[in-house]
């Protein structure tokens, strides 16, 4: 079974995050969440958010059955650009520099590892 979350509009450029998801991508939920909680980054916070959020997502579709994140797997994690806030700075001589504030949009998809399984062998 697949379950997803996505968290949109994070303060946090997507430069940044891919880093963070990069890490846990193709890994199962139980080392995911342990790399994320021992990651100094702060987008990890937020990706581990997203991760357990996913989670959640999976046992309530498995009827409230509670999920093992050790027979969880990450078979998609991907950031997206979203909307950047514009600010202006002012400059010497009357100039003015800009200030784009980014945010992303994040997605992650968990899948149970017995579904991996058949899925590759197909």
């Amino acid at each position: 079974m697949e379950a997803r979350a996505i968290a949109r509009y994070l303060r946090c450029s997507p430069r940044k995050m891919r880093l963070v998801v990069d890490m846990i991508r193709n890994k199962t939920a139980a080392e995911a969440l342990t790399l994320l909680r021992l990651s100094p980054k702060r987008a990890a916070r937020y990706a581990e958010k997203v991760l357990r959020s996913a989670l959640a997502n999976l046992a309530h579709k498995q009827d409230d059955v509670p999920v093992d994140p050790a027979q969880v797997v990450i078979t998609q994690a991907f950031v997206d650009p979203g909307p950047m806030f514009k600010r202006i700075l002012p400059a010497p001589m009357g100039r003015a520099y800009w200030i784009r504030r980014r945010t992303n949009h994040l997605t992650i998809v968990v899948q149970t590892t017995e579904d991996v399984s058949v899925a590759k062998r197909s």
